[in-house]
């Protein structure tokens, strides 16, 4: 009986040695890992939604820098660019209040605000925000009246640097933008362009990000056609985010994108995406645009049709 207790007592100690952590344990057993060398949890994922500057495929090979210098310093978190297809996709998407985050123009920052997002930053010098109305040089189109039973292109009815602030002007100038010209919503920026360079109109509105984009792009067509008008600067486009975005993010966000001009690795970036700088903005920098908004639907048309 004492043999048997004995054998019974020694496997009992070998068991508790195979269960130790130290080196004699082979590795085997339950591993206690300090928490500072701890598997961090999985980092929340935000998605940027940006309006239609360019198409799909030229919007993520733009804005992936501005993403990833974000993703390497931000905390916590991380941020996906999300493209749409043409201004309707994107404003159904803030709409429903889908994104978190979103670039939108001042237009459609006014509508975003009333479905909970609110402005942190201004994106872009704002004397760069302005419509720019392009004609072949071989037009034969001069002055505004030369459009009178002609057509126009424009991206789209809610575009506001490149469709309501040219129609303003267009005006402005006598001309009655629903009767004396047939407007064209042709769906992006660089589809107003091609408009004219292939003669399908006799001019196209567009504004300076997307024309000086364009001019690197395709040098040969843009050599072809030449700015003809311009309309007066408003507020740039806004940085927003979704009322339910904890404060935190929020802060990272403005602070990261204010200071991208402060170093060289930050003004590639904004380089890369067409924009002079961030500046700090809340909603009430965009009451201009609310004014203005309210005095061209006075004026001359609905925004939100056609």
């Amino acid at each position: 009986m004492g043999s048997i207790a004995s054998v019974i007592i020694f496997i009992m100690l070998a068991l508790l040695a195979g269960c130790g952590n130290g080196p004699s344990s082979g590795g085997q057993g339950p591993q206690y890992i300090p928490a500072s060398q701890a598997k961090p949890e999985v980092e929340v994922a935000y998605r940027l939604a940006i309006h239609p500057l360019h198409n799909p495929a030229k919007l993520h090979l733009t804005y992936q820098p501005l993403i990833d210098h974000l993703n390497a310093r931000l905390v916590g978190c991380r941020v996906v660019l999300e493209a749409s297809r043409d201004y309707a996709a994107f404003e159904a998407k803030y709409q429903a209040r889908a994104p978190e985050i979103i670039l939108p123009n001042p237009w459609q920052a006014l509508q975003a605000m009333q479905v909970g997002y609110a402005v942190i930053a201004c994106a872009g010098d704002p004397g760069d925000f302005r419509g720019i109305i392009l004609v072949r040089k071989d037009g034969g189109i001069d002055v505004p009246a030369d459009l009178v039973g002609k057509a126009v292109s424009y991206p789209a009815p809610t575009a506001l640097a490149a469709c309501i602030m040219p129609q303003s002007f267009l005006h402005a100038q006598g001309i009655d933008v629903t009767k004396d010209i047939e407007n064209r919503y042709v769906g992006s920026q660089e589809s107003s362009i091609l408009n004219v360079v292939h003669g399908h109109v006799a001019a196209g509105a567009t504004w300076p990000p997307p024309w000086r984009s364009f001019q690197e792009d395709h040098p040969e067509q843009a050599a072809q056609l030449v700015v003809r008008w311009e309309t007066p600067p408003l507020i740039n486009n806004a940085v927003m985010v979704r009322g339910d975005l904890p404060a935190e993010v929020s802060g990272q966000l403005r602070h990261l994108l204010v200071e991208l001009g402060d170093s060289k690795e930050g003004q590639q970036v904004l380089a890369r995406c067409g924009t002079a700088r961030f500046i700090p903005a809340t909603n009430q920098d965009y009451e201009p645009v609310r004014r203005f908004v309210e005095r061209f639907e006075r004026e001359v048309r609905p925004i939100t049709a056609p």
